[in-house]
């Protein structure tokens, strides 16, 4: 098991000992401890085998002991049995937004309650109102996070489902009775939220390969089983469903399944208005429905269907009736960006803050995956449950940024580190004054602590594009899909302001926020403002998130031009520097 891993055990430790009413500085050590492990400089296995692990502050011999039993067998006799003791429907109760866990202890003592059913029936007698440190604003909080969970519970983060979708695929084409397989649905058309996993298939065996498909690993139940369909539930309750087809139905039934509904039904009068007939099994010349392969035009490719209906190929992200058909027509259809096109990232956060790797490990890992460049941007001040850095500190990573970027230039090594700062936007000013944020290459501005006040929240962000020394807004609604709605916010104020002043936005690319919206990138890029895909790393394996926003940027239309960080180290401290000479 991977420290990161083990991180997360032991914080889950912190919080069924803190619902147990155990002593806080017990509860604490497991946190405490948690985060020594995530920023450890040393590799875990070496202070394991070497036995130095408990002589690390913040570890200690208990603790040591966990930690060496989950790394050798991946299990952890303490954690199995505590988690047990713990009613299962208070850790339930623990994922809806607002409980910690002292309120969840205080409602389950108090109260018994110990299902979200029971939780929300007494919110609803106004019973939680009368314990201390509740009241109503409280309880219609609660409400709000129970009706959140309920309406997104069949919902999921694209990530995840890519992580299952994306070794079921590779199996598949494996298959030797598959011609032709792909994903469909929303997953292709790379939504950040989706409801299932659709699963295309060409074959003349289909029974074999519903066989193949139903017994795979990942499989925990099968939901329906037909000659040429299949659904099954994997890890985490995920539905997958499979259709296989012939080969010559193939590019119609991936266009057909992959949507969107909207995009279908336009495709659908496009063949109309042409006396075709289009559907999942063909396009036909008729004006009938029909699967009659006698009066199937033969298109082996999407591209083919597209054509045959006058329009340029639309590519599966802009498939959502959102301006596709008019480009496609007059063959606008932009050159969408690929990760590939991405030289590095401007937002990343090392062991300073909150990220688990050193300086020189990022140097040393980013640089090996080719990239050009990598922004350390960590938390400032104000961030204290981040670790944020205070003005010594931050110098002070500056000086450890130069001498790494010393011992690459001396090795030859063309990449480089870049020294910034994610500082935080206050309620009326920055973390950091102008003349410590000159000294940086890279300043991003994020809103952490967001008011209830819209006029509020817009104008500090305003406020911080204006500042000549900030090259970008950070996650600008500071949204969680599936976990947390966005700061009320006027994006389209904040827009304008961008591009008024000349500053970036980002497009966060882990998989939860996704911000700003893929829906609004063509009106900023319109405005000329330029985006900034950024995986905001806490890991360095956080740096496949880049995949993930490329995804969502094409479906926001953009075009590597659009994107800042396609640009090689050059030309990016020309652009990095216009910000402050603008103004």
């Amino acid at each position: 098991m991977q420290k990161d891993e083990i991180a997360d055990i032991l914080k889950e430790i912190g919080v069924f000992l803190e619902l147990k009413g155990e002593n806080p500085f017990k509860t604490r050590a497991y946190q405490n401890g948690a985060r020594t492990l995530e920023s450890l400089s040393e590799p875990l296995e070496t202070l394991i085998a070497e036995e130095r692990l408990a002589k690390v502050k913040g570890i200690g011999s208990a603790l040591s002991e966990k930690i060496t039993e989950l790394a050798t067998t991946g299990k952890l006799a303490y954690f199995e049995e505590l988690k047990a003791s713990i009613p299962k429907g208070l850790i339930d109760i623990l994922n809806i937004p607002g409980l910690g866990p002292k309120k969840v202890k205080a409602v389950y003592s108090k109260l018994g309650i110990d299902t979200i059913e029971a939780l929300e029936q007494a919110c609803n007698q106004n019973q939680l109102a009368e314990l201390p440190g509740f009241g109503n604003k409280t309880e219609a909080k609660i409400l709000q996070g129970i009706e959140f969970r309920r309406n997104y519970a069949s919902h999921h983060h694209i990530s995840t489902a890519l992580n299952l979708a994306e070794p079921i695929l590779e199996q598949l084409r494996a298959h030797p009775d598959i011609i032709r397989c792909s994903i469909a649905g929303s997953l292709r058309r790379h939504k950040e939220i989706v409801r299932d996993i659709d699963f295309l298939v060409s074959s003349k065996k289909p029974e074999l390969i519903i066989e193949f498909f139903t017994g795979l690993s990942g499989v925990l139940n099968i939901s329906a089983k037909g000659e040429t369909k299949a659904s099954v539930i994997l890890e985490g309750g995920i539905q997958a469903d499979l259709r296989v087809i012939s080969d010559a139905e193939y590019p119609f039934a991936q266009a057909y399944f992959t949507g969107s509904k909207e995009h279908n039904i336009v495709m659908r009068q496009r063949a109309i208005a042409r006396d075709l007939r289009l559907n999942e099994y063909g396009l036909f010349k008729s004006t009938e429905e029909t699967r009659d392969p006698k009066l199937r035009l033969e298109c082996k490719t999407e591209e083919e269907i597209f054509a045959a209906l006058d329009l340029a190929y639309i590519p599966p992200e802009l498939r959502e009736d959102k301006g596709e058909f008019e480009a496609g027509e007059a063959d606008k259809i932009p050159r969408l960006i690929e990760w590939t096109n991405l030289k590095g990232s401007l937002h990343n956060h090392s062991n300073w803050s909150d990220g688990n790797e050193s300086i020189e490990e990022i140097a040393n890992y980013m640089s090996e995956l080719g990239c050009d460049y990598w922004a350390i941007t960590d938390h400032s001040r104000s961030s204290f449950q981040a670790n944020g850095l205070d003005q010594a500190r931050l110098r002070k990573q500056i000086a450890e940024i130069a001498r790494v970027n010393g011992e690459l230039e001396a090795e030859g090594n063309s990449f480089r580190l870049l020294s910034g700062i994610e500082v935080d936007i206050l309620k009326n000013s920055l973390d950091f004054d102008d003349e410590l944020l000159a000294e940086l290459d890279v300043v991003v501005a994020s809103l952490h602590v967001a008011g209830s006040n819209e006029a509020d929240n817009t104008a500090r962000l305003i406020s911080a594009a204006e500042n000549p020394h900030v090259h970008m807004l950070a996650h600008l609604t500071g949204r969680l899909l599936l976990r947390r709605e966005p700061y009320p916010i006027d994006q389209q104020s904040v827009i304008d302001a961008c591009a008024k002043t000349g500053t970036w936005l980002e497009l966060n690319a882990q998989p939860y926020r996704f911000d700003l919206d893929w829906r609004l990138w063509q009106q900023a890029k319109d405005k000329g403002v330029k985006c900034v895909i950024n995986p905001d790393t806490h890991r360095n394996e956080d740096v496949g998130y880049l995949r993930l926003g490329a995804g969502i940027a094409r479906k926001g239309w953009l075009t590597s031009d659009d994107v800042i960080n396609t640009l090689p180290l050059a030309k990016l401290r020309k652009e990095l520097k216009r910000k402050r000479t603008r103004q």
